[in-house]
């Protein structure tokens, strides 16, 4: 008996000199860290980068030039189920942790040990992945985590919950230079965000984490795989039914290339356009003007060119195909 308590007591010690010690470590790379880190009011603010969009008199996508695909959403114009989907994938505990959750922390580090490596899955929040998509690099290294989290916790300081899922679901990428949830949806489904079904939800909540590998346009039967992933997360985290759940991972992968018959260039191009639109040289007579969002809207008179209209699909399909 005396020998129980003698390992026990020297268990207790050990236990409470590693929580000192660590305690001392955070610390003192807070000490570190701290005058470094860049302030997050500018999340406040964001101006995120969005294409020049081309609409026909009727309002219909004809092309779309930029760089990148984004479409820009206000967070009470996600859906909850689409909001519940990216929970169940990324972040179950996210309207509950202080920005770091330290489950998470645990099992990261205990892959690390295991492992001997630092390229371990798991670990981030969606505040830590805003937090690394607004600041920081994809270097890989302790420095730059402990950056993350010490970010993490400011942001979760400055913004509300649902402004830092708000940056998310606009930040974040999708694959096939879509940013944004948005953008993606238009992208593989042609829709927007409230005409989306439980398994679409649940395929562009699985993207995040391999957004070029196992998207339902590059590799169907991944996607499919990562789509019922979610989908199980979801029931597990009681957002569905189980029976809602199956039914949907039964269902046929369906996603589009811009079902919309949009043409994507690079930014030079997009500049040039904007060029010849505000000056009038388009012989289809288009006029380009700002929105809130940034965006330049082009207004084209096609009925009364036939020919051209024709050409500008044929280019927008020809690209689609590539």
């Amino acid at each position: 008996m005396r020998i129980f308590l003698r390992l026990l007591r020297y268990a207790l010690i050990l236990t409470v000199t590693g929580i000192v010690l660590a305690c001392i470590a955070v610390g003192i790379a807070y000490w570190l860290i701290a005058p470094r880190l860049p302030s997050v009011d500018v999340l406040r603010d964001v101006r995120l980068q969005v294409p020049l969009r081309v609409y026909s008199a009727d309002n219909k996508l004809v092309a779309t030039f930029g760089e990148t695909r984004r479409i820009p959403v206000k967070i009470d114009k996600v859906p909850q189920e689409l909001k519940n989907a990216f929970l169940a994938a990324e972040d179950a505990n996210f309207y509950t942790h202080p920005g770091v959750d330290w489950q998470g922390v645990v099992r990261a580090v205990g892959l690390m040990i295991s492992k001997r490596t630092l390229h371990v899955p798991g670990g981030s929040t969606i505040t830590q992945q805003v937090a690394r998509g607004f600041f920081l690099s994809s270097e890989v290294s302790l420095t730059r985590k402990m950056t993350e989290i010490f970010l993490s916790f400011r942001i979760e300081h400055e913004l509300s919950k649902d402004e830092i899922l708000e940056l998310y679901l606009n930040k974040i990428f999708f694959g096939n230079r879509a940013y944004g949830v948005a953008a993606a949806a238009e992208f593989y489904y042609g829709k927007t965000l409230d005409q989306l079904t439980l398994g679409e939800d649940a395929m562009l909540a699985s993207l995040p984490k391999f957004p070029s590998s196992s998207n339902p346009l590059n590799n169907r039967a991944r996607a499919t795989e990562r789509r019922n992933y979610v989908l199980q997360r979801m029931a597990d985290e009681h957002y569905i039914s189980a029976d809602e759940a199956r039914d949907a991972q039964q269902r046929p992968l369906v996603a589009d290339r811009e079902v919309g018959r949009a043409v994507v260039a690079h930014l030079d191009d997009a500049v040039a356009e904007v060029q010849r639109l505000e000056l009038g040289e388009r012989s289809t007579g288009a006029e380009a003007i700002h929105d809130e969002h940034c965006e330049r809207r082009a207004q084209l008179e096609l009925a009364d060119d036939g020919h051209t209209a024709s050409r500008e699909q044929r280019r927008a399909e020809d690209h689609a195909g590539t």
